[in-house]
């Protein structure tokens, strides 16, 4: 395929997106994924908690419907499209270069953020397509290398998906190299829960 100069960068990133879109229904479409099985109250983040004394609106949400998302091509879509959007348009920056402090949870405004400002991005977008923040749940995690990290966990009909900001594949939760440790409360936006490792539930694909 030829590609222009001035139109090279669009044009890819438009392959680019298609390939995401695909791998993100042909996943979901698969017969069975697995949940999360959590445990009890934990203990909030603290850059969570500093985040809630900033935004109290958003911490004291009882979201009425706890059904898991049901899942469409075309809501795939826009999820796919959301984490791609949010990886490519945030630059990474650390707390410290970026305040002066460690553990500053905040929307990506001025367009830097770390792990935590992407996730809170990813979860106001979804969130403004009018997906149920009891299905946005900002979730804690340590990497292979024991770091801590932050993803969202996006609660489906055909189970878990995690969008990260470092990858544009929406993955299940089970094929993701991290430990998890715990999540927001699906009832309640400022309480957390642990999330037992190793267990999963079995969700049957749903049209």
């Amino acid at each position: 395929m030829t590609v222009s100069r001035s139109a090279g960068g669009s044009t890819l990133r438009n392959i680019a997106m298609l390939g995401l879109l695909a791998v993100a229904w042909n996943v979901t479409d698969a017969v069975a994924s697995a949940s999360m099985v959590t445990g009890g109250l934990t203990s909030q983040p603290i850059g969570h908690y500093d985040f809630c004394k900033l935004h109290p609106g958003e911490c004291n949400i009882h979201p009425g419907d706890l059904q898991p998302l049901k899942v469409s091509k075309a809501v795939w879509h826009e999820i796919v499209k959301v984490n791609d959007a949010v990886n490519r348009n945030v630059k990474p920056m650390s707390d410290y270069d970026h305040y002066g402090k460690d553990e500053v949870w905040a929307y990506p405004d001025d367009g830097f953020g770390d792990c935590e400002d992407y996730v809170l991005e990813k979860r106001r977008e979804l969130m403004r397509e009018g997906i149920s923040l009891s299905d946005l749940l900002i979730t804690v995690v340590k990497k292979k290398d024991g770091e801590g990290h932050a993803v969202l966990t996006v609660r489906t009909s055909r189970g878990d998906y995690i969008l990260d900001n470092l990858t544009n594949e929406v993955k299940p939760w089970t094929s993701t190299p991290y430990r998890y440790l715990k999540r927001q409360a699906t009832d309640d936006t400022g309480r957390w829960v642990t999330i037992r490792e190793g267990q999963t539930t079995l969700v049957g694909a749903v049209d």
